[in-house]
């Protein structure tokens, strides 16, 4: 079994979970009462990064980095995404320099879906 392989059924959770709270996290940031921008920038990146997953679960066979851009994003997006819900709810975030270090590894979640097209799999 690949590392796409197994990763593929968490990839397929963490899009569907990640498609969820960014339509609950929308429509929070437009009906609670406050400054709803942290919660909107979290359901951005939720909402753009749930389909990237579902696409590396689907298609990771045909991209050998797969599983390490699904491992990078599904990180980054929890972390940047986690940071900015428990600052608007807790007032306090997960950890000093979270989102940012979750910025990162989907920046380079992206960047490993690019080199990914240069690496060619192996005959099966």
């Amino acid at each position: 079994m690949t590392l796409n392989q197994r990763f593929s059924p968490l990839f397929l959770v963490l899009s569907g979970l990640f498609g969820f709270a960014g339509v609950a996290l929308a429509a929070a940031s437009a009906h609670l009462d406050g400054d709803g921008r942290f919660l909107a920038s979290a359901s951005a990146m939720l909402i753009a990064h749930a389909p990237a997953l579902l696409a590396l679960a689907l298609a990771g066979e045909r991209l050998r980095t797969a599983w390490l851009a699904g491992l990078l994003m599904g990180v980054g997006t929890l972390l940047f995404a986690g940071d900015l819900v428990a600052l608007r709810f807790a007032g306090a975030g997960l950890f000093p320099m979270a989102a940012p270090t979750g910025g990162f590894a989907m920046m380079f979640g992206w960047l490993a879906i690019a080199a990914g097209a240069f690496l060619r799999n192996r005959a099966r």
